[in-house]
């Protein structure tokens, strides 16, 4: 199956843009993945993820942190997050930061309140 940029359907959340292609609503029974869109100084939202995620860097420059380890990361670098850690995502460029994420159909997110969401993005 072919998905064009045309087909992704675009989320607005915490200052983000999300642009999912593969998810349930696309036919995929396993697999989500997307691109994400976070401008410079855009808030980093802490949350616990509940599958792993794989995050590619496609431009700009990644401010991650998964538990306790801190990594910066750059165009074709790549960040996997194992199931149930927390994480903080954030941008460490003065130009917008691309990533491609591949993660499991039926990820939830924690946030620090302990609030849920199953993001409309993987569904």
């Amino acid at each position: 199956m072919l998905l064009r940029s045309t087909d992704a359907k675009t989320f607005d959340l915490h200052d983000a843009r999300f642009h999912s292609y593969v998810a349930p609503r696309t036919g995929s029974t396993r697999l989500c993945a997307w691109r994400t869109e976070l401008a410079p100084g855009a808030p980093a939202q802490p949350h616990t993820v509940s599958e792993e995620e794989v995050f590619l860097v496609l431009a700009g420059r990644l401010a991650m942190t998964v538990e306790e380890e801190s990594y910066d990361a750059g165009p074709g670098d790549v960040v996997h997050v194992p199931a149930g850690a927390t994480i903080v995502v954030a941008n460490a460029g003065d130009t917008p930061l691309t990533l491609w994420v591949t993660t499991s159909v039926g990820i939830r997110a924690t946030l620090p309140d302990g609030s849920q969401i199953t993001p409309p993005w993987s569904q």
